[in-house]
C-alpha cells in the first residue's frame, strides 16, 4: 500500500470547524499550520459565496500555503427535503458551482441527494434518485466542458452503497463519481467495509471520521466518535481506502454525536424505510453492533465551540500519525 504517498493528501473538511466562524483564509491558515494539504469546503456558506473575486481570493491564499481546494454544495434534487429552493433549481445550483469550482481550481464538487428522511417521504425513494440522475444529466455537457466531476455523497442516512452506485453509473462516470463519507454507511444499516469495496472504483474525494455501534434494548444505536474511540475498525477501513482510492484525498470531517441515533429494527414500521437490505449485508451490519458499547458523551455544558477543535484536532492528528507509522513500517520492508 503506498502509504506514504497519501500522506500528502491529508485534508480537512471545513464542516469540522463549523461553530469556529472563521473565515475561509482563516480556515486555510488553521489547516496549513496542522499540516493539512487539502482543504475541503463542503458547503458554500463555509466557502463564504460564490462571488468570482472572493473565489479567486481563496485560490491565491490556498496556493500560496501549499493547500488544494476542493468545494461543495448541498442538495441538489429538488425531491430532496433537504433541498433550498431558494437559491434556485438544482440545474442552476449546479452550473454555478460548476462555474465555482473551475475559478478556484477545484476539481469536484460535492453534492448530496437528501437524507434518512427522504427514504421515507410521500415521494417514492427510487423517484428522488430518478430526479437527481436527471438534473445530472442536464449539466454533463458544462461538467465535461469545463473537466469538473460531481462527487456525490452516501449522505446522512439517504442512499445505501449500492443505491448510490445505481445513481453513478446511470449519471455517467465519466463526469459523476462518490464522496465516500467513512460515518455514513451505518446510518443505512450498512458495514463501511462493504461499502467501501462497492464504491471504491468511482471515489472521488472522501469525509473521514469514526463511529460507534451497540446493541440496545430498542435496537441498535449509532454515534460518531473521536478517531480511534470507535468499533468499525476504523485503521483497517483507512488501509483499505488507501489501497482502493489511490491517490484521493483523506479529509477528516470531524462531528461528534452529542446523542446516539437508535435504529428500532424491532419494530415494522422501521422497515418501510429498508425492505430492499439483503439479509446478508445486514447480518455484517449486526455483527459490528454486537462488539460495540456506548461510547462517553460530552457534558452539554462544556464550552461546545473548544471541544469542537479538541476534537477535531484529535481526529486529525490520529489520521496523521496512522499514515506516517504505517509510511515508516512500509519504508522498512522496502529492499
Amino acid at each position: 500500500m503506498m502509504l506514504l504517498g497519501h500522506a500528502g493528501r491529508i485534508g480537512v473538511d471545513a464542516y469540522s470547524l463549523r461553530s469556529q466562524d472563521w473565515t475561509p483564509f482563516e480556515i486555510l491558515d488553521y489547516s496549513a499550520r496542522r499540516g493539512a494539504r487539502v482543504v475541503h469546503f463542503s458547503e458554500v456558506r463555509l466557502l463564504g459565496g460564490l462571488e468570482r473575486a472572493h473565489l479567486k481570493a481563496v485560490k491565491a491564499h490556498a496556493v500560496e500555503r501549499g493547500i488544494e481546494v476542493e468545494i461543495g454544495m448541498l442538495s441538489m434534487c429538488s425531491f430532496s427535503n433537504i433541498f433550498d429552493a431558494s437559491q434556485g433549481t438544482a440545474e442552476k445550483q449546479l452550473l454555478r458551482m460548476i462555474a465555482a469550482a473551475r475559478t478556484i481550481d477545484s476539481p469536484i464538487i460535492r453534492a448530496v441527494v437528501g437524507n434518512a428522511k427522504d427514504r421515507r417521504s410521500p415521494v417514492p425513494f427510487m423517484d428522488i434518485l430518478k430526479e437527481a440522475v436527471r438534473v445530472l444529466h442536464s449539466v454533463r455537457s458544462c461538467a465535461l466542458d469545463e473537466g469538473i466531476k460531481i462527487a456525490i455523497e452516501n449522505h446522512s442516512g439517504d442512499m445505501r452503497a449500492p443505491e448510490l452506485r445505481q445513481l453513478i453509473e446511470e449519471a455517467g462516470t465519466d463526469y459523476v463519481g462518490a464522496c465516500f463519507d467513512f460515518g455514513n454507511p451505518l446510518m443505512t444499516l450498512e458495514d463501511p467495509h462493504l461499502s467501501l469495496e462497492i464504491l471504491a472504483p468511482y471515489v472521488l474525494t472522501s469525509h473521514i471520521r469514526d463511529s460507534a455501534v451497540w446493541l440496545t434494548s430498542e435496537g441498535v444505536s449509532v454515534s460518531w466518535v473521536r478517531m480511534g474511540e470507535g468499533n468499525v475498525g476504523i485503521d483497517e477501513l483507512i488501509r483499505k481506502y488507501i489501497e482502493l482510492c489511490p491517490g484521493k484525498a483523506l479529509a477528516i470531517e470531524s462531528i461528534v454525536s452529542p446523542q446516539p441515533r437508535t435504529f428500532p429494527i424491532r419494530s415494522d414500521d422501521f422497515w418501510t424505510a429498508y425492505r430492499d437490505v439483503p439479509a446478508w449485508q445486514f447480518a455484517r451490519f449486526l455483527s459490528i453492533a454486537a462488539g460495540g458499547t456506548a461510547p462517553l458523551f460530552a457534558d452539554p455544558t462544556e464550552d461546545l465551540v473548544r471541544r469542537e477543535r479538541e476534537d477535531f484536532e484529535a481526529s486529525f492528528d490520529y489520521l496523521k500519525c496512522l499514515l506516517e507509522a504505517a509510511g515508516r513500517s512500509q519504508h522498512q520492508m522496502t529492499p
